[in-house]
């Protein structure tokens, strides 16, 4: 048994649950890590979807009887329909310019250098939406027009750039748009459903000559550390944002991001 593989994915499983759902870029840590780790072979590719993966499954076990809700009531009752109506039409952008430009952003982006970047840029845009006068329209999902779920929708497409943040595009644009934060976050919650579900089947179809049984026991244990984690990490922002600010999230991003440029630059890591 490869240890060292092992133990590559037991922590990049536990970044990946960690931030997926936090406005720092899953995505951009798992590069960074991952290069850091030297872990960017072939294997690491797919290993990467799988995770994903768990991720999403995360989410559908924390908001189950919600999703049953929605499932049994939408063909009947007014508030699931347009709940679900709006993460469908949140969720179309994504999904178009995704197909679109999906092999482009993934042979010329995926960087560690590239995602430093996007996450100082990330880091200032949150702080200026934070400190910005707002006003709170909605406090549901339910409550959103489907303009503001497209609004949204177009600003998830942000995330297609590595570091940017989907669940901070997401969030940030649910705050402009007039979304509570509560409402904002569990819309980038149930947007990421679809929204990743797609990536991750469309990445699976992509690499599938690269799956092997071989693999088996380190995607298992990049599976479950990034199921438990990204669970705690969904309960844990939910009871966060209640109170708090996403600035502390943005100054994390711009030290982090800083902090690669630099040893970059120094030669201290060669990204």
């Amino acid at each position: 048994m490869d240890w060292i593989h092992l133990s590559n994915a037991l922590i990049l499983g536990l970044v990946e649950g960690l931030t997926e759902f936090l406005p720092i870029s899953s995505t951009g840590h798992l590069i960074i890590v991952g290069s850091l780790l030297d872990y960017t072979d072939e294997q690491s590719k797919v290993f990467k979807i799988v995770i994903q993966l768990a991720a999403i499954l995360a989410v559908c076990w924390f908001y189950r009887k919600r999703l049953v809700q929605v499932v049994l009531g939408m063909w009947t009752q007014a508030p699931e329909q347009r709940f679900a109506l709006n993460i469908l039409i949140a969720f179309l952008p994504a999904l178009v310019l995704g197909v679109l430009f999906h092999d482009i952003i993934k042979t010329y982006l995926f960087n560690p250098l590239t995602v430093a970047g996007a996450l100082i840029v990330g880091g200032f845009v949150i702080l200026y939406i934070e400190r910005r006068p707002r006003r709170v329209n909605f406090e549901a999902i339910a409550d959103i027009t489907w303009r503001e779920a497209l609004k949204v929708g177009f600003a998830q497409t942000l995330a297609m750039f590595p570091g940017v943040s989907r669940s901070g595009a997401t969030i940030m644009g649910g705050l402009i748009f007039g979304l509570s934060r509560r409402a904002a976050t569990e819309l980038s919650f149930f947007l990421a459903i679809p929204t990743m579900l797609a990536a991750t089947l469309y990445d699976v179809y992509k690499a599938r000559e690269l799956l092997a049984m071989s693999d088996l026991p380190v995607f298992a244990v990049g599976f479950t550390a990034a199921f438990l984690s990204a669970a705690i990490s969904i309960k844990t922002l939910l009871r966060y944002v209640s109170n708090h600010s996403f600035e502390v999230f943005a100054w994390y991003r711009i030290g982090f991001g800083v902090l690669v440029l630099v040893t970059a630059y120094t030669g201290w890591v060669a990204w």
